[in-house]
């Protein structure tokens, strides 16, 4: 049975899952993803690489989603963990900006700290600085060690930037960085993981200690050990918890569609359900391998 909720995930790399993935994710209620460009697990070596990357977020993910019956949408960005490598970074920053005009794309991002580098902070704040130049939602990446002093030099380098604050999540908090984040403007972003990152009942705390509002929940699964049913997952953590129906919802789906609305390139309305006709192709190419297509 299909689940009458509905779910939107803003922070899932589906590039590096598969289409049973995305059928799991669809009749668990999921309507809707953002996917941010990523690391993808090996430094890349060059500029062409982030082209076809870039390329696979707006067009055959865009696609493959839809022949799910889920909208995708994706931000464009260059990663902190790849800042690093300064030749190949000012390259990739040349590229952004174009694709930061294309349809889907509902932000910068994931941007931010990974080893808190000076060449990183150079990219973060030039990316940041994109972000407001093309009034778009800018997604931060909070850096997995260290945490506490990348969130707090994230924040100081938004207000030195003078990005809105509220066009600013700041994501992967826990329960030492999130009380940073509540004291601005920003947006508070948070992944539930197996075991790290984000438990499903550490984030049930946190929503009965801080509230609603601001607050948002993504599964940010990738190649690695990850869920990407963790979004509705939380919501039936909330329910166990005593959350009604309508502060799920809140958390769950309106909180992330209204930060991306931001954009103005994408909206609660957006979300009606997507016809499936998996008889259509992307460049001649299915999401079928010889299976009998689903045509609603």
């Amino acid at each position: 049975m299909v689940n009458p909720m509905k779910y939107f995930d803003p922070h899932i790399h589906m590039l590096s899952r598969t289409t049973d993935d995305y059928e799991n994710m669809a009749a668990a209620g999921i309507v809707g993803i953002v996917e941010p460009a990523f690391w993808q697990g090996q430094p890349r070596t060059q500029v062409g690489t982030f082209v076809d990357y870039f390329d696979s977020l707006i067009g055959w993910e865009r696609f493959r989603a839809s022949q799910f019956g889920i909208r995708h949408f994706c931000t464009i960005g260059l990663n902190p963990k790849e800042s690093n490598d300064v030749a190949l970074a000012e390259g990739v920053m040349k590229l952004i900006p174009r694709y930061l005009e294309k349809d889907g794309v509902v932000g910068v991002g994931e941007i931010g700290y990974d080893d808190i580098s000076e060449n990183e902070e150079r990219f973060f704040a030039e990316q940041l600085e994109m972000a407001k130049a093309f009034k778009l939602p800018a997604l931060v990446h909070t850096p997995h060690r260290d945490k506490k002093t990348g969130t707090e030099r994230t924040l100081a380098l938004v207000r030195e930037v003078g990005i809105p604050e509220e066009l600013v999540i700041v994501d992967h908090l826990n329960e030492i960085t999130l009380p940073l984040v509540r004291e601005t403007g920003c947006w508070c972003g948070h992944s539930v993981y197996p075991e790290t990152k984000m438990s499903e009942q550490r984030m049930v705390a946190l929503l009965k200690q801080y509230g609603t509002d601001k607050m948002v929940v993504n599964s940010a699964a990738d190649w690695g050990r990850s869920d990407p049913l963790k979004v509705p997952k939380t919501a039936e953590a909330m329910r166990a918890a005593g959350f009604g129906e309508a502060d799920i919802e809140t958390v769950l789906f309106h909180n992330p569609i209204a930060f991306f609305a931001q954009s103005g390139r994408i909206s609660a309305a957006d979300m009606a359900p997507v016809p499936i006709d998996q008889t259509q192709l992307w460049q001649e190419n299915s999401v079928l391998r010889g299976q009998n297509p689903i045509v609603q």
